[in-house]
């Protein structure tokens, strides 16, 4: 940069016209030889600054060129390392199925292991049993069975034989750690002896026995066949056979002295029999038509049936019932005198009073005392 010039205000100059003034001292310089002007400072000064800005430019783009290529050299080792990083995982991927493949394999068997080695210490402890458990074991058993067995059945046979046959066995045995199942076995026993139930086979044997007799119990309204014409027809052969008496009663007698006989036996019953006087205590007995007879003997059944099912579903309640509606049928509408009305009337009372709705007795005493046993205490 170039000084500025110095001017003196008491000189004036003319318009238009340049005015330099000296400096002070220019006239002791003047005899001195100049070393530099002021523009070549200035464009030394240019010129440094312009080299300084083009070594700065020139440091800058080589420095932007190693950056560049830093650059350049870290892309591609990313590219690099991310196609690694790609392989890796796809191995990685490829090694996580195989190891979950071979996981559920391994799995597999040691479910299968587990399955064998439970199966052999079920075997070993089977094995590993001594006589008593193996007899408490089966006395158990046998016990529970005879339970189900009389539930079925309705019966205390079952029970008293199974408890007889485990006493038995325990004697047998002779094992002092038994002897508590032994007491508890002869308690449930005494309890079994006084208890009553309900025979259900024998009352069942009855109910089916009268079935089979109600189409034989003549109603009160039948009219009773004359004895001559039973007496008749009772001797009177069947076609094609000769009986040895019917021989001999020819023999004895002529033939038209019997045909005679038998007629005028006839005719006497039937004049007895054209008036009958009897008494009837139910008015529905008398009015009951004949065709009807059939229904009645049905539905007399159908309630017979259904007190068996009752016995049999241990509904005593209901099979009781249904026995008072069948007596009640059976008094109303068939015949008091006849002695299988009797019979069945004797047999529906006999069912009623035997059916007792008592619960069957447990063993909760004996099956504690095997369950200590077989515990070991």
């Amino acid at each position: 940069m170039s000084p500025e010039p110095h001017t003196d205000p008491s000189v004036t100059a003319a318009p238009g016209t340049p005015v330099t003034a000296a400096a002070p001292g220019a006239g002791l310089a003047a005899g001195m030889a100049p070393t530099a002007t002021p523009r070549h400072t200035g464009t030394y000064l240019l010129g440094a600054v312009a080299l300084a800005a083009l070594v700065s430019s020139g440091l800058l783009w080589q420095k932007l060129n190693t950056i560049q290529e830093q650059l350049a050299r870290q892309s591609a080792d990313a590219g690099a390392q991310a196609i690694e990083a790609r392989t890796v995982a796809r191995q990685a991927e490829e090694l996580v199925r195989d190891t979950a493949a071979r996981l559920s394999v391994t799995e597999a068997r040691v479910g299968e292991v587990a399955l064998q080695r439970s199966q052999l210490e079920e075997l070993m402890q089977s094995l590993s049993r001594s006589r008593d458990e193996n007899l408490v074991v089966d006395i158990e058993s046998a016990i529970r069975l005879a339970q189900q067995q009389t539930q079925l059945t309705g019966s205390l046979e079952p029970l008293v034989a199974a408890l007889k046959s485990a006493n038995q066995r325990i004697e047998r045995a002779a094992q002092p750690r038994l002897a508590p199942v032994q007491r508890a076995i002869g308690r449930d026993l005494d309890r079994l002896t006084r208890a009553t139930v309900t025979d259900t086979a024998g009352l069942l044997a009855r109910l089916d026995d009268l079935v089979r007799q109600v189409d034989e119990l003549p109603v009160q309204n039948a009219v009773a066949q004359a004895a001559a014409t039973r007496r008749l027809a009772a001797a009177t052969p069947g076609p094609g056979a000769e009986g040895a008496s019917g021989a001999t009663v020819q023999a004895e007698q002529a033939w038209w002295q019997t045909t005679l006989q038998r007629s005028w036996e006839v005719v006497r019953d039937e004049a007895r029999n054209l008036v009958r006087v009897s008494r009837i205590d139910q008015p529905e007995a008398i009015l009951l038509a004949p065709e009807q007879t059939f229904f009645l003997r049905e539905n007399l059944k159908l309630k017979l049936l259904n007190a068996r099912l009752g016995v049999l579903a241990r509904q005593f309640e209901s099979a009781r019932a249904d026995l008072a509606a069948a007596t009640a049928a059976l008094n109303k509408y068939f015949d008091p005198a006849s002695r299988r009305t009797q019979a069945a009337a004797a047999v529906l009372q006999t069912a009623q009073a035997s059916m007792k709705a008592a619960e069957l007795p447990r063993l909760d005493e004996t099956l504690s005392a095997l369950a200590t046993a077989a515990a070991g205490r």
